[in-house]
């Protein structure tokens, strides 16, 4: 990788009028920011849709756009959409956060008239994408459709056996009973990729290249796994023999349950891993690179037993390693990968990172361990790495400056020679930034010098996470010639 940087700002957090960021006017201008910023990269968190919790990590689909980020605005100037009829509904009384309840409420039914009014008159555009998309779409529509009729329970608690295990007769009666929730799906796909790929061209023609987020695993609660429970450890119900986590530690006594399925990986194998190819060509028609999240269980997971409410009594399993790893680079050269790998590797984890090829993560907020020497500052770094302010898990660094253990906000300040003509945070990016790692990427709340109200994700915490946004304003010239000057300092910036 050329030596770069970017800004990671999920699609949520834009600005707009209706509540939650989309794919219109602000996702492009954001996009001009980013270039007059001198940057390479804009990374995001998964686009797919939410549900329970508003996670973006638990998705229906791993294929599927989130019809939230659907922008409404130029469904009005396609004809979809009457103005009025955008302007009549509550989208929050606050622009910096988004209202998920109000958004649930609001956006379906708006965008079930642009698929009443679009269907016929986009017929032929609608076969072509669906034609393209026939591995997941069709399994996708019907997913979420009979999901509706059964009140959005998940499909493992759907009361009729017959399509929750997906009898080929079942299938079709409610596939027909259910068309016009079908074709709703199905549209709302068709418009968000449509949306989805100018947008991409867009900052391709500016320079800039999108950095997406591939969680390892998929939730139970998703047509991947309703449609195809032969790749996951599933009983002879699809009820899951086993669940993912992470084993307790220092910070957790429990453990962390995550409760996504297992997968088979003795059956992928015995397949040529089809089902992993497939998904990263998936995402590859999203995403210029990927992150992929939680590396390491790659090489072996914390498999836990169905039911249990902590991760305790979970046990390490082998993983299928470089066999399912080197397979996916060499199927898509041109992808680039970046390896989430933090935390504390085993000797087998760094081997396969670095047989991999692939380069790993270094977190500045993480090396600052006045305790304890780290091997994330700046000093330890090689070349081939990806050096993060934090990431959408951790506080912005003015939050992290209030909050981090005064001996290690002293550290911070001591090593990178802060002072208060610069400013905390902008000495803290200039860290990262002077680094010798190939990538720099920050929080764009970082270069707002945010606290931890504008936090993305506290783990471990259900409520209030992935609500935070930008108002307008906030990406100002100034701001952007500020970390343009910064970026072609360290030779970084996309225009040297």
């Amino acid at each position: 990788m050329v030596r770069s940087s970017g800004i990671i700002l999920p699609i949520s957090s834009l600005p707009s009028p209706y509540g939650i960021g989309t794919l219109g006017a602000s996702a492009h201008e954001f996009v001009d920011f980013l270039a007059a910023a001198g940057q390479s990269w804009w990374q995001i968190l998964p686009v797919g849709p939410t549900s329970f919790g508003d996670s973006p990590y638990q998705s229906p689909s791993t294929y599927a756009g989130n019809p939230y980020f659907i922008d409404l605005d130029l469904l009005v100037e396609d004809g979809l959409l009457e103005q009025d009829e955008v302007d009549a509904l509550p989208w929050g009384p606050d622009p910096s956060r988004v209202d998920y309840r109000l958004i649930y409420e609001n956006r379906l039914p708006l965008l079930r008239k642009a698929t009443e009014r679009g269907w016929k008159r986009d017929a032929a555009e609608v076969a072509r994408f669906a034609e393209e998309n026939d591995g997941w779409l069709p399994d996708y529509a019907l997913f979420m459709a009979v999901k509706r009729h059964f009140g959005m329970v998940s499909w493992t608690e759907w009361p009729d056996d017959d399509i929750r295990l997906r009898k080929a007769s079942s299938i079709e009666r409610y596939r027909e009973l259910l068309a016009d929730d079908v074709r709703l799906f199905t549209y709302m796909q068709f418009l968000f990729f449509k949306q989805w790929n100018a947008l991409r061209d867009y900052a391709h023609e500016c320079g800039v290249r999108i950095l997406g987020d591939l969680p390892i695993y998929v939730a139970l609660d998703s047509a991947d796994v309703w449609a195809s429970p032969q790749w996951f450890q599933l009983d002879k119900d699809n009820v899951p023999t086993g669940v993912a986590g992470v084993p307790p530690d220092y910070f957790s006594a429990d453990g962390q349950l995550w409760g996504n399925p297992l997968y088979d990986y003795q059956a992928m194998a015995r397949d040529g891993y089809g089902w992993w190819i497939k998904r990263i060509g998936g995402v590859s028609r999203l995403y210029d690179a990927i992150r992929i999240d939680h590396f390491r269980g790659f090489e072996s997971y914390w498999a836990v037993p169905y039911g249990d409410t902590t991760a305790k009594r979970g046990r390490w399993v082998k993983g299928p390693g470089m066999d399912l790893v080197g397979l996916l680079s060499k199927t898509y050269p041109d992808l680039f990968f970046i390896a989430e790998d933090l935390g504390y590797p085993t000797p087998e984890v760094s081997k396969l990172l670095a047989d991999s090829g692939f380069p790993g993560m270094k977190v500045l907020e993480f090396a600052f361990d006045s305790r304890d020497e780290s091997n994330y500052l700046p000093h330890t770094y090689v070349p081939h790495c990806v050096c993060y302010t934090g990431t959408h898990d951790n506080p912005p660094l003015e939050g992290w400056h209030r909050e981090a253990d005064p001996a290690d906000v002293r550290m911070a300040e001591s090593y990178l020679g802060i002072t208060d003509e610069e400013g905390f945070v902008w000495g803290f990016v200039r860290g990262g930034m002077s680094s010798v790692a190939e990538l720099f990427v920050a929080q764009m709340q970082d270069y707002l010098e945010l606290g931890s109200e504008a936090r993305t994700n506290v783990p471990g915490i259900l409520g209030g996470n992935w609500q935070w946004r930008l108002v307008p304003g906030q990406t100002s010239p100034e701001l952007a010639e500020h970390i343009a000057t910064m970026t072609r300092m360290y030779g970084r910036s996309a225009r040297r």
